[in-house]
Order: structure tokens, then C-alpha cells, then sequence
């Protein structure tokens, strides 16, 4: 369909590539962009654009994208725990400075003859066009103000993060614990121009707390930088700084906002990024996000008769990919949060454990591509020489494992469905009456960290007092859950020093070898899949 005239609210990387997108496949419209802030109050630091999000830019608009890689700067990424480096290869992963983006979408959706009002602050009730795309950001008072209509609500992590920078570039991305004495605060840093890199820093409430930045947080006026926590987190990440300090920018400690809406349209209004939705910044996902809903936004609305009809497909296409995404994200963050839990692993399994936790990376395939750390990975779980693990048929080698729990041996990782019956039983409130003494746990949670995980765990710390040897825990037979399952397990082993079997379906064997080998299972089960 064709559009006459074209409103945005945000001038953010979401807007801006929808702006020049819509004005290329209309050029005789009127394309306008409203964004309140001005160029040269544009704050931030690095964000990443990962290999897949680049081959979509590079199909919907070549000429954005090649500028975006000149300015862009690739790099590998290292995971830094006890003294020790394991080092992936991120492929074509670049950083590029957030001002530096946007005054790349700037000009290029000026050369298309988008007309970008700065300085301007406009709600829908002011604008008088066939389409408004909403890209006000993660506090879009669009969506606030009309909640009821878009269903929206958002939920609010308990962990606090921050986001600074350094005036160095880092020779690759880092993940970085460091213990002090009011806690663990990780890092997650990476270069993105020749002299400069982001510290993006977490940590738990109880150490945010005890190192006193609530008081701090609460001293902070709304536009300038907590520089006692930035002091602090100089001195804890120091070694990884060599000898520069952290820069702030409006730098304040914040906690995630998962932003979810039951609908992005209202009328002729379109919700698009961090408006509509958000995904945690462990999977690099933000203007990811909006970028990609603008190419698919305008490829629906070119492919549309009329824009009821545009919009529903629109949101009918992208609403799957976004909510997988939001899913990966959720696990990555509760993976951060309880991070320091995993870091008596080795920092090559810690790796492994790291780039399978959220199911999207496959033990076998993380392994063609990263082979040595696989192997190192593998070696360490095992016990073996490195050169003792192979890379083709890995998931069956971890399978293959011996395994000794007490005076109990078994010759591989892996039971048959029949064990279930013969090995577990439903607890009840005494101890095992027979040889089965796993205590069979049909796991219902979302969040293991939670106060429903602390009870699980609690409930499974005093069966292993009365006599029962671990848990069996099974649920429904899906990789989701599956994920979860292996999560509380991981609680479960570390908190209880129990026995774990975890059960999954035929078409999760991947995922299951990669939790024996990361720590989160001691066993596990294929089961006939079920409802």
C-alpha cells in the first residue's frame, strides 16, 4: 500500500531506520520525525550488532549498513574467572558507539528526505498522519498513557546494573567476576572505537546494598553520575582497566525492565522497539530489536492493501521472533544473576556452561566453532586430557561418561526410561522404603532463584536428611522446561551436594548432554515425550 504521510515518536535507532526505510518505499510522502532530546545531548556508550541482525540490515538497506560496519569495531570475546581466559570468536560481532549510530541513521534518513524535528516533543493527540510509529523507548509515554489499550505491563528484575565506559579500547569483549567485600560484581565490557570501551557492571541487592550505593543511588540527582560507585568499581576492576578509570553518563545503578504488551497497535499507531518490548542486555538484543521490527514493519505495510490490515500482519510476523527472543533473555539474565554461584567451575566449562544456557547454542554446534575450548570444556567435566575428546559426536561422548555417586557406579550419564520407576519414588514424609531413593520432584517453576526455587531446594536439603540419596526431577516434556529443570538441578547440586537426575524428551538430548557438562545435572533421562 502506499502512504501519503508518516509520523515517528523517537528519534532512537528504531526510528530513524523506519523513517528511512518508509520514506524509500514512499518517496513521495511525508516522513517526519519527532524526537524531544538534540543531537548534542545524545548520551550512551557502545551496543553491539550481532552477524545475524547485520545480514538483515545489509538486505533491507546496503547503504546504512555499510557505514554502520566502517564505524563499527569486530571483536572476539574473553571470559576472565580465577586467573584464567577462555577466548571465543564472535564471528562478525562489532561495537559501535551509540552516538556514532545515530548520527549514521541521522544522515542517511535525511538523504532520503526524512524530516527530523529535534527539540520536539509531540504526543499522538498532535500529529495528523496515516501511520504513527511509536519509538519512544523503554519509558514510551505513548505506551504508558494508553497501558489499558496496548495490555501493557513490565516486570522489574531484583538485580542492579550499571553502564559506564573507559577511554581505552579492550583488545576483545570481557566477562569478568570480581569479589569484594561487600560481594560479587561481574563485568560485561567490549572496545567499540579506537579509544574507547563499555563497562557494563552487575550485581545482586544484598552486595549492592552492603557496598551502600542505595544511599549513594538515592544522593544522585536525575542527570548527572553516581561517582562514588564509579570510584568503587574502578578500584574493583582495576586489573581490567590498567590503570584508566570508568566514565559516567548519567551513569546510576538500574534494574531491567522487561517490558511486555498484549498489543502493539491502537488505531493508526504502531508500537515498535523498547516501546513495545525489551529483552535483557546479556543476548545484545535492544537495537537489534528495533531495527529489525522496522524492516519488518515496512515490509508489511508494503505488502498490505490497506494499514488495519498491514498492521495485524505486522504483529502477527514479528510477535513469535520477539517473544523467543524475550525467553532467551529471561534465562540469560537469571544465568547473570546467579553467577557467582558457577564460579568454582573451571573458566573453560564455565564457557560452555555460558554459551549453552539458554538452549539457543547447541553443545555441537558451539563446538565447530570454538573447538578448543569445547575440548578444554569437555576435559575438564571429564577428567581427561584434552586430546582424549573428540569434536565430532560430542553430545554422545558427554553421554558415554562414566559417573560415581557414593559407592554407586554407573558406565554412562545416561538412563533408560525404565529407570525412572526403579530408581525414584514420590517422597512422602519419612525416607525411602525401598531401593528407590531418588525422590521423584515434578518441577512447576519459572524462576529457580526465586522464593519457590529457595523452597524447593530447602524441601530437597531435608529428604536428603531423611535418608533419600537425590531427586529425580521431571515435569513436562518440552525443551522450556526441560532448561528450567536443568537450572533447579544445578541449585539443587551445588546447595545439596544430592544425586540429579533430570528427564527431557528425544528431541533435547542436546541440551541435556550440555547440562551434564556444565554442571547442572549428574544424570539425565530421555523420555517418550508427552502432553
Amino acid at each position: 500500500m502506499r502512504l501519503d504521510s508518516i509520523a515517528v515518536l523517537g528519534g532512537g535507532p528504531g526510528g530513524l531506520y523506519a523513517a528511512r526505510l518508509f520514506k524509500l518505499a514512499n518517496p513521495g510522502a511525508t516522513v517526519t520525525v519527532h524526537e524531544q532530546s538534540r543531537p548534542e545531548r545524545t548520551f550512551g556508550f557502545g551496543v553491539a550488532v550481532a552477524a545475524r541482525t547485520q545480514r538483515n540490515l545489509e538486505a533491507a538497506d546496503p547503504v546504512t549498513q555499510a557505514d554502520i560496519i566502517a564505524a563499527g569495531r569486530p571483536h572476539d570475546m574473553r571470559m576472565l574467572v580465577g586467573g584464567r581466559a577462555a577466548r571465543v570468536h564472535n564471528g562478525a560481532l562489532i561495537g559501535i558507539a551509540r552516538p556514532e549510530l545515530l548520527a549514521i541513521l541521522s544522515r542517511h534518513a535525511e538523504a532520503a528526505g526524512v524530516d527530523i524535528r529535534y527539540g520536539s516533543r509531540a504526543s499522538l493527540a498532535d500529529l495528523d498522519a496515516e501511520l504513527v510509529i511509536v519509538a519512544d523507548g523503554v519509558s514510551s509515554q505513548t505506551r504508558t498513557g494508553l497501558a489499558a489499550e496496548f495490555g501493557a505491563h513490565v516486570d522489574v528484575a531484583g538485580g542492579l546494573y550499571l553502564w559506564a565506559g573507559a577511554d581505552f579500547a579492550l583488545d576483545t569483549a570481557i566477562f569478568a567476576p570480581a569479589t569484594t567485600a561487600h560481594g560479587t560484581f561481574v563485568t560485561h565490557a567490549y572496545p567499540y572505537s579506537p579509544d574507547r570501551s563499555t563497562f557494563l557492571i552487575e550485581t545482586d541487592e544484598e552486595t549492592w546494598r552492603a557496598a551502600g550505593f542505595d544511599a549513594t543511588s538515592e544522593a544522585t540527582p536525575p542527570e548527572e553520575s553516581d561517582t562514588a560507585a564509579l570510584d568503587y568499581l574502578a578500584d574493583t576492576f582495576a586489573e581490567h582497566l590498567g590503570g584508566h578509570r570508568l566514565i559516567g553518563n548519567r551513569t546510576r545503578w538500574l534494574r531491567f525492565r522487561t517490558v511486555h504488551c498484549e498489543r502493539w497497535t491502537h488505531g493508526n499507531a504502531v508500537l515498535l522497539g523498547d516501546a513495545a518490548h525489551t529483552a535483557h542486555y546479556s543476548v545484545g538484543s535492544g537495537t537489534k530489536l528495533a531495527m529489525e521490527d522496522a524492516i519488518a514493519l515496512r515490509d508489511a505495510v508494503t505488502g498490505a492493501p490497506d494499514l488495519p490490515t498491514a498492521l495485524a500482519a505486522y504483529e502477527r510476523a514479528r510477535r513469535p521472533q520477539v517473544e523467543r527472543l524475550q525467553e532467551l533473555a529471561r534465562r540469560s539474565r537469571l544465568w547473570w544473576d546467579s553467577f557467582p554461584h558457577r564460579m568454582h567451575l573451571p573458566v573453560d566449562q564455565l564457557m560452555v556452561a555460558y554459551m549453552t544456557r539458554t538452549g539457543n547454542v547447541a553443545l555441537q554446534r558451539f563446538a565447530g566453532t570454538n573447538p578448543e575450548v569445547v575440548r578444554r570444556g569437555l576435559a575438564q567435566f571429564a577428567g581427561v586430557d584434552p586430546s582424549g575428546v573428540p569434536l565430532d559426536g560430542v553430545v554422545d561422548w558427554v553421554l558415554a561418561r562414566p559417573f560415581a555417586h557414593g559407592a554407586r557406579r554407573w558406565d554412562s550419564r545416561l538412563l533408560d526410561a525404565g529407570s525412572r520407576e526403579t530408581l525414584s519414588a514420590v517422597p512422602g514424609d519419612g525416607g525411602p522404603t525401598s531401593g528407590a531413593d531418588l525422590a521423584r520432584m515434578e518441577i512447576a517453576l519459572t524462576d529457580p532463584w526465586d522464593e519457590h526455587g529457595d523452597a524447593l531446594v530447602k524441601r530437597a536439603h531435608d529428604l536428603v536428611q531423611k535418608g533419600w540419596q537425590g531427586c529425580w526431577l521431571t515435569g513436562p516434556q518440552d525443551c522450556g522446561h526441560l532448561l528450567t529443570r536443568l537450572e533447579i538441578g544445578e541449585r539443587l547440586r551445588n546447595e545439596t551436594g544430592a544425586l540429579v537426575v533430570v528427564d527431557g524428551p528425544p528431541s533435547c538430548t542436546d541440551d541435556l548432554a550440555a547440562g551434564i557438562a556444565s554442571g547442572r545435572t549428574d544424570l539425565a533421562c530421555v523420555t517418550t515425550a508427552r502432553t
